[in-house]
């Protein structure tokens, strides 16, 4: 979400919301060697913050962190190499735009944790510039060049709850359908302190680990319905025995979660944070207290909610040009 604090004067602030996958499938190699994957992706009210100021001409970045574990092996990017520069930098040179910008991103989704974190910061940065700098560019513009900068980042720039196919590049809005069903769903965010690689969990993954027929299409119906208790019966994560066997303690943190009456319990991308869905934000309550007593107090727990709808309005499927 945007919000303007005062335009004429060339300020922003732009949330950057972190995402849960409720389904994640990795699928066989593809022709270029990389693993095609199929997902179910939903944000969350567990944001970041960024804040923009135009100036003339160059682009600059400060980074603080706000209570998330930092430990050595997740320590923040920086300059160049942080998602927020590149993605700045992708969009000056795709728009030829010769503004610059002072850029503060305080971080309060842990990193290196399966929750998206850089990928929001970096949606939030294009989302945020494309208004400070009026380049003018549509959602699909956005997507293109979200695509370069990493497989979650289109996802990001649509928000909401997408499903991701190929490359993650096929990127399509799931339309919720309320009723008379309550808005929000509650959920249960641990993260042990320590970051995972996703580039090792990927290179160790041999797992032949696949989805119950039709589960995926399931999960789709459910959240589209939004019908947590149907939705929390199909949540699969293909990576979890690869996570799990590596890092037993996160197991053991699912397992605790599921002990304390999680409707349904799952590894969050491909870790280190596992999530857990409860029934209202009171069980989700007693959910993070039962874990804090039960495992020690030291594990990072946050009860968050699902944010159904996007932060900018997406019709149909939206390819990102890679």
């Amino acid at each position: 979400m945007i919000h303007p604090r005062d335009m004429r004067a060339g300020k922003i602030t732009v949330e950057a919301p972190g995402k849960v996958n409720l389904f994640l499938e990795v699928l066989e190699k593809r022709a270029d060697g990389y693993h095609g994957v199929r997902s179910l992706m939903a944000h969350i009210s567990m944001c970041d913050i960024l804040a923009l100021e135009k100036t003339p001409g160059r682009i600059e970045l400060e980074v603080r962190t706000s209570g998330i574990p930092v430990s050595g092996q997740t320590r923040l990017a920086k300059n160049r190499d942080n998602l927020v520069m590149k993605a700045a930098l992708a969009l000056r040179a795709e728009t030829g735009c010769r503004s610059g910008a002072k850029m503060r991103l305080e971080k309060h989704i842990p990193i290196a944790a399966g929750l998206g974190g850089g990928s929001a910061d970096a949606a939030a940065t294009l989302r945020g510039l494309n208004e400070l700098w009026q380049t003018g560019l549509s959602i699909e513009d956005l997507c293109g060049i979200a695509g370069r900068l990493g497989s979650d980042v289109p996802a990001m720039v649509c928000g909401g709850v997408v499903t991701l196919e190929g490359m993650g590049e096929r990127v399509r809005p799931v339309a919720v359908n309320y009723g008379r069903k309550p808005t929000k769903w509650h959920i249960v965010v641990v993260n042990p302190g320590f970051g995972v690689s996703t580039k090792d969990i990927c290179t160790r993954y041999t797992s032949a680990l696949t989805s119950k027929r039709g589960q995926y299409k399931r999960i789709v119906s459910a959240v589209a319905n939004w019908d947590m208790e149907a939705a929390a019966l199909e949540l699969f994560n293909s990576l979890e025995p690869t996570v799990f066997s590596k890092y037993p303690l996160l197991s053991m943190i699912a397992d605790g979660l599921r002990a304390a009456g999680a409707r349904g319990v799952l590894l969050c991308g491909s870790g280190a944070s596992v999530f857990a869905l409860a029934s209202s934000g009171p069980h989700a309550r007693a959910i993070a207290s039962n874990i804090g007593r039960t495992m020690g107090p030291w594990l990072w727990t946050r009860v968050a909610e699902v944010l159904p709808d996007g932060v900018t309005v997406a019709h149909g499927p939206l390819e990102a040009r890679v």
